[in-house]
């Protein structure tokens, strides 16, 4: 068995974050996620490297890059709706 591929850790993939630092083009934001069993903050950045996220608003993780950073997109419109 080979170990030359990196076990990618897709445990914070489709989670979802509340933004608590402007995330959009070339800044680094902050999601606050469920993780471990307790809130972490994780660094965030926009999957589409376009998109702008609010402080307040509610993202989805695509995509998580250990340790500490992660890959946002809008909610999608079904799970926007909790109850």
């Amino acid at each position: 068995m080979s170990s030359t591929h990196r076990n990618v850790d897709r445990s914070l993939t489709g989670k979802i974050g509340r933004v608590t630092g402007r995330i959009g083009p070339g800044t680094i934001g902050e999601v606050m996620l469920p993780y471990l069993g307790g809130i972490s903050a994780f660094h965030a950045h926009p999957f589409d490297k376009s998109s702008e996220f609010a402080v307040g608003e509610k993202v989805l993780v695509i995509y998580f890059e250990p340790p500490q950073t992660v890959y946002v997109d809008e909610l999608p419109e079904e799970l926007k709706h909790d109850g």
